[in-house]
């Protein structure tokens, strides 16, 4: 028993160095798209950068929640998804977010692809459901549906979406990224906002 104690205790403290080289490598690489940023006038350039570096950070909040279930390292996916919806909050003027999740954990090879999802979805809605006297985003993360699934959903008060761009590289990436973790993506749009939405399987 004791030593089962000490193996553990020993993981745990590997997983906190892992977490804090690991945090320092991705403030190293938002530090240098900061630099170039500072290099370009371009509106474009800086928007692209900044797309960027929020993919980057999505990933980086994941390693932060990071802990050890029986040798396999997981994700508390609503303390996760919580810090993303902060970070990206923190960065908008006149869009409220609201955020509820269900507790639950995922892989960090499931959770990662989920906040990226996450990300991509409200950084689309910021950028093209609103106009200047902004808007609400509404974020549910459910665990329980149907067979050992659950639903993440993002929906906002917009103007809707005509005709979406399905060939666009954020729509791509968010279907390739439900892919990834098993899911299917539905999307509806009118002129009262767009819904998106993801089932997938909680377990691999």
């Amino acid at each position: 028993m004791a030593e089962a104690a000490a193996s553990v205790q020993h993981r745990e403290i590997l997983l906190r160095e892992l977490q804090h080289r690991v945090k320092n490598n991705f403030q190293i690489i938002l530090s240098s798209i900061g630099i170039q940023k500072r290099r370009f006038d371009d509106p474009a350039i800086h928007r692209a950068l900044d797309h960027v570096a929020n993919r980057i950070n999505a990933i980086a909040l994941a390693h932060d929640q990071l802990a050890i279930r029986q040798n396999v390292y997981v994700v508390n996916v609503a303390s996760y998804l919580r810090a993303l919806v902060i970070s990206i909050e923190q960065q908008v003027d006149r869009i409220v977010i609201d955020f509820e999740a269900d507790e639950t954990e995922l892989s960090i090879e499931r959770a990662v692809p989920l906040g990226l999802i996450l990300n991509e979805v409200v950084t689309n809605s910021i950028k093209h459901a609103f106009d200047e006297a902004g808007g609400r985003i509404s974020i549910t993360l459910q665990t329980g549906v149907g067979f050992g699934e659950g639903r993440l959903t993002i929906s906002d008060n917009g103007g809707g979406i005509k005709k979406p761009n399905t060939d666009g590289s954020g729509l791509k990436l968010i279907d390739s990224l439900a892919r990834q973790i098993g899911g299917e993506v539905h999307r509806e749009s009118s002129p009262m906002g767009t819904s998106t939405s993801i089932l997938f399987p909680l377990i691999s």
